[in-house]
């Protein structure tokens, strides 16, 4: 059974973090550095999570359909990015087996993969705090 009954239910969690994360003292400067718009393209069930965070613009997230065009282009179900984004799956394992694909400037995307760690806890406690236990 899919964590998320549907693309609200992945905005309402996966989105929150995103946009919690660009607000982020610590978090947002880091993802800004990687200077692109990302952009996290979902299945089952269908949704996307658009994130422009260029070192010199305001950061962005955006859900569903945007008119921002990503530079960089993560592919996986919402199962995989929710396990991901609790620590459960190994960027670098899931992209060799094929349950993320990757488009975009490989350094960048690279630049990506530490800021996996530092919000793994993040996601936790917010999944906690908003009664989705079932979840974390």
């Amino acid at each position: 059974m899919p964590y998320f009954k549907d693309a609200e239910d992945v905005y309402s969690n996966l989105g929150k973090l995103f946009e919690d994360i660009v607000a982020d003292e610590e978090l947002g400067p880091r993802l800004r550095s990687t200077d692109t718009v990302l952009q996290y393209r979902m299945r089952r069930p269908d949704s996307q999570l658009t994130l422009r965070v260029l070192e010199e613009d305001e950061p962005r997230v955006d859900f569903g359909v945007t008119e921002l065009q990503p530079e960089v282009v993560l592919a996986m179900d919402a199962d995989t990015a929710h396990q991901l984004w609790l620590g459960k799956v190994n960027v670098t394992v899931a992209l060799a087996r094929g349950q993320i694909s990757a488009r975009g400037p490989v350094a960048k995307i690279l630049k990506l993969v530490p800021l996996v760690k530092p919000v793994r806890s993040r996601y936790e406690s917010q999944l906690q705090a908003s009664g989705r236990q079932d979840l974390a």
